[in-house]
């Protein structure tokens, strides 16, 4: 059995940009529904930096990635959005007609169906996967002894941990989890790193106080009986090998970014993002707004604050599709009673 939605506006995408344009558009009357690959909201700052600080999102001096997505959740509490994780767009049809558009979207994984009158896609980069190295068994031991993302730092306080990489990601855990790890080992396939070089020399003074371990190698193997991970076979350029004992190890290869099933809905595409206009941030097609990273017009900068922008924008068209029989009245929330009745504040 199917469900079946009808709403005024789905969103793709549960993002910080997503998250942002369900308040813009709860300030219109507007309901939505979201959609997104991952099993939390929050989108990449959730779920590849949730410790890490932010420092240009305005009236935040700093602010971590899950700080963000907390305060986001919390001022769209009063619109009740409903979220759908887990499952990814897999089509999008067309049923109405560019003066009145309508669409019918379709969901894989529990093949829910939605109808609505616009559709902002808000999915960052596409559906993004982590890089994984290939090592024959890897993903038996994924989720219990295999992570590629740092979540809470404290599931590997006294753990044996073994960090892949030469990253910026790789370099900054190493230096935060080997405080709290039991042991930490750092494996590069070469002594040349891509991080801060800051975080880079921090890294190699705690080498050189025997404090952690550097290895230069490939992992080839890993032991245990899945999905304990008890140690990895590093096969180093020489062809001799080195065993590593573990109980995590984090791989940061960096991530793979799918445009996905958007490529076939039939809008622009350039180099795998959708071209919008600067006023409204609306796709070639009416009706489909796209915001956040995957977009591109002249002078576009990749930054969550241009997103907000851009959905605050979005959701005046969104309106007019909406309600096309009403005008819009611009009102400031610091003076609007209604929109205070509507966020809950009004005296």
């Amino acid at each position: 059995m199917t469900d079946h939605i009808e709403t005024d506006v789905v969103i793709i995408g549960a993002g910080p940009v997503g998250l942002f344009a369900v308040f813009e558009l709860g300030l219109l009357d507007i309901k939505c529904h979201l959609i997104d690959i991952l099993p939390k909201v929050g989108g990449q700052c959730a779920e590849l930096y949730p410790e890490k600080p932010i420092y240009d999102i305005p009236g935040f001096p700093m602010v971590t990635g899950q700080g963000l997505v907390d305060n986001l959740m919390a001022q769209i509490e009063p619109f009740h959005p409903t979220f759908h994780l887990n499952e990814m767009v897999e089509s999008l049809e067309s049923i109405g007609t560019p003066e009145a558009p309508r669409f019918r979207v379709k969901t894989s994984e529990n093949g829910t169906t939605f109808e609505c009158k616009a559709v902002i896609i808000a999915a960052g980069g596409g559906s993004f996967q982590p890089k994984k190295p290939p090592i024959d068994g890897i993903e038996s031991y994924e989720g219990t002894g295999v992570y590629y993302a740092v979540r809470k730092m404290e599931m590997f306080r006294n753990k044996r941990v073994l960090i892949v990489g030469g990253g910026d990601s790789a370099l900054d855990w190493t230096v935060n989890l080997q405080p709290i790890a039991k042991r930490l080992t750092l494996l590069h396939r070469r002594d040349a790193f891509r991080a801060a070089p800051h975080t880079v020399e921090k890294m190699r003074s705690l080498v050189a106080s025997g404090d952690m371990d550097l290895h230069l190698g490939q992992v080839s193997a890993l032991k245990g009986d899945a999905p304990v991970l008890e140690g990895a076979v590093i096969r180093k350029d020489d062809g001799s090998e080195l065993r590593v004992d573990c109980d995590v190890m984090l791989p940061f290869f960096g991530l793979t970014m799918k445009l996905g099933p958007i490529a076939d809905w039939g809008l622009n595409l350039h180099e795998n993002l959708v071209p919008v206009d600067t006023e409204k941030f609306e796709t070639n097609v009416p009706g489909i707004f796209a915001i956040g990273d995957i977009n591109t017009y002249p002078g576009k900068l990749k930054l969550i604050l241009s997103g907000f922008h851009e959905g605050a924008l979005a959701a005046q068209k969104v309106h007019r599709y909406v309600y096309p029989e009403k005008k819009l009245l611009f009102q400031y929330t610091t003076s609007s009673t209604s929109l205070q009745k509507k966020l809950g504040v009004a005296a």
